[in-house]
């Protein structure tokens, strides 16, 4: 395993070879990445939820009563 003398011996090595400044950027630049690529699979989510309430309203489902592997079946009306 890593153990904390060779994880400073590899961070005392990247900082040579990139530089502080260097590291900085590359750093702020990976946190924009994530926040991105967050900000994308959110909006995903919420563009496929908006897109199943049309698909239910249109075919007549109250979406809050519909449950995942469900369907709904008319009352059985025998007089």
């Amino acid at each position: 395993m890593i153990d904390s003398k060779m994880l400073l011996v590899i961070l005392a090595i990247v900082l040579v070879v990139f530089g502080t400044k260097r590291l900085r950027t590359i750093g702020s630049d990976l946190g924009a990445a994530v926040k991105g690529f967050k900000d994308a699979m959110n909006e995903g989510e919420t563009q496929e939820q908006v897109k199943q309430i049309k698909q239910d309203a249109d075919a007549g489902f109250d979406a809050s009563a519909k449950r995942e592997g469900e369907t709904k079946v008319p009352p059985n009306t025998n007089a």
